[in-house]
């Protein structure tokens, strides 16, 4: 009988996971990358198995070298957290652009946030806002949440509260409470002296 990924994909979201990694498994050791990355997950997460992380990583890693962006951010994310390899943000950095360059809009929040905050290269604000844009664009709550404080404070590009504001509005329509505080308070700062009282 030869493995069935589509079969693999209903048992394994109905949480039969045994059924799901029968029949990822010999798919995986035959180069499909989309197996190998969901093999990654499950070790990673311990799903139906005992969670291993160095596992994890090889089969993320397998995943990864067919351009899989899913497979490139969780490397990143394993690499920086120090989860079955040792922490690194030099090689998280690596791979989070990789995914990031492919859209993967939680690689680009990563990577301004490693840009901003100068982990693993160099602090750079004018390209964490490159990133958090294309983040935020594709509707990314903290990369808009972070935006707007970049704008707020002028990190990387002259400050401008409307844009901001903006930046806040939007990530506080999808619940960030922060996002809804900064709002307020900057909404307060902007309103003309007359009309505080």
């Amino acid at each position: 009988m030869s493995a069935d990924f589509q079969k693999g994909s209903d048992a394994y979201d109905k949480g039969h996971y045994a059924t799901a990694l029968r029949e990822w498994k010999p798919l995986a050791e035959q180069g499909h990358a989309r197996a190998q990355y969901l093999l990654g997950t499950m070790y990673s997460d311990g799903r139906g198995i005992r969670q291993n992380h160095e596992t994890a990583l090889k089969w993320y890693k397998l995943a990864a070298k067919h351009g899989l962006a899913d497979a490139q951010y969780n490397l990143g994310q394993m690499c920086r957290r120090g989860q079955g390899v040792p922490q690194g943000d030099e090689t998280a950095v690596k791979w989070y652009r990789l995914a990031a360059d492919q859209g993967d809009a939680r690689a680009q929040y990563n990577l301004g946030v490693m840009y901003e905050k100068g982990q693993g290269i160099p602090q750079n604000h004018e390209t964490a806002l490159k990133w958090y844009r294309l983040s935020a664009e594709q509707g990314n709550v903290n990369a808009q949440y972070n935006l707007g404080q970049m704008y707020e404070k002028g990190q990387g590009i002259p400050q401008n509260h409307e844009t901001a504001l903006k930046w806040y509005k939007l990530s506080a329509e999808q619940g960030k409470v922060n996002a809804r505080y900064k709002l307020e308070i900057l909404q307060r700062k902007m309103r003309p002296w007359w009309k505080l009282w």
